[in-house]
């Protein structure tokens, strides 16, 4: 008998196709439409489609994604399904896979798909991806791996993946640690098992906090306008191993008097934050102010996983532990 998979769309370029009128893609498929332009899909499972929008990537906001979440514990909690698909614009897909990942605590896989090209290319890269989502969440070997993205057949952990190229198929990868498998000729090979498995328990999401890049030559202002902005939280994107300007320093000592948490992470797109130097500006200095050291989470991934943990607690010392420990 085959097996039960929910395929939950969102929108993004797997459910668009050029406008004629514009000669630019636009959103243009529900669920049930594309699942009928896919008899592949049909073939291995019997597909429950929810139609939970037709947002480009870039449309989706933290709060859509908690939404997207509740929505899909809801739909798993009344019917017994084999596995979750997620289809979603490639621009925010890790962001919504990690947010994900952290907020529903399930041993099925749920696999985030994305498509690179539109269905009025021929090259259409969303029936492979969706068809592989598939082969994935009918794995047995898949199950209890958190949420995972599987996109040009390569399958990687939610908390781990980055979209890497603007426009090629073969974007998304886990620059730190690698792809946890692949899928190939219809069979799902795993080599390895996620770094790190978590979970934030709460309802609710706080997306007051704001995201800066640390530049050579950086001076104070946008931390300053940021905290007296009435800001919850801050994540800082810094130069190497976690190392900032004595000016932007400044900034951050000012946030902090201010009671606001501090997230670091590295610009690098590879590797993790550590307070190795103790120069002005450098790390030492900063983990000794109280600033939260984010270990190989990326910019948009710290943000997500902040603003579910200040939904959940303001307490500094439980932020840290939530990140450091």
């Amino acid at each position: 008998m085959k097996k039960n998979i929910l395929v939950v769309f969102t929108g993004g370029t797997f459910s668009m196709m050029i406008d004629k009128s514009t000669g630019g893609a636009i959103p243009r498929y529900s669920g049930i439409e594309l699942i009928n332009k896919i008899p592949e899909a049909k073939r291995l499972a019997n597909l429950t489609c929810y139609d939970f929008g037709k947002y480009p990537g870039p449309h989706m906001t933290p709060k859509l994604m908690l939404k997207l979440s509740k929505k899909i514990k809801k739909l798993i909690k009344e019917k017994k399904y084999t596995g979750v698909v997620v289809t979603h614009g490639t621009d925010t897909l890790e962001e919504t896979a990690y947010l994900l990942d952290l907020t529903i605590d399930t041993d099925i896989p749920i696999v985030v798909i994305g498509s690179m090209k539109n269905s009025s290319e021929p090259d259409w890269d969303g029936p492979q991806n969706l068809t592989d989502a598939i082969r994935v969440c009918l794995s047995p070997n898949c199950k209890n791996l958190g949420a995972l993205v599987c996109l040009n057949s390569q399958i990687n952990a939610a908390s781990e993946v980055t979209k890497t190229y603007t426009d090629e198929l073969d974007t998304f990868y886990s620059l730190d640690f690698g792809a946890l498998g692949f899928v190939e000729n219809g069979k799902v090979t795993l080599n390895r098992l996620p770094r790190k498995l978590e979970k934030i328990k709460t309802n609710k999401i706080n997306d007051n906090v704001d995201l800066l890049i640390v530049y050579a030559g950086m001076d104070e202002k946008f931390f300053r306008y940021s905290a007296d902005s009435g800001v919850d939280g801050i994540v800082v994107e810094a130069l190497g191993v976690g190392n900032v300007p004595p000016a932007v320093f400044k900034g951050i000592e000012f946030a902090v008097k201010k009671n606001i948490p501090i997230v670091l992470v590295s610009r690098c797109p590879a590797g993790e934050t550590l307070d190795i130097y103790s120069y002005p500006g450098a790390g030492k200095h900063l983990h000794n102010l109280g600033v939260i050291f984010a270990e190989y989470l990326n910019g948009q991934k710290a943000r997500i996983k902040l603003m579910l943990a200040l939904g959940k607690t303001k307490d500094k010392k439980k932020l840290k532990k939530l990140f450091e420990e």
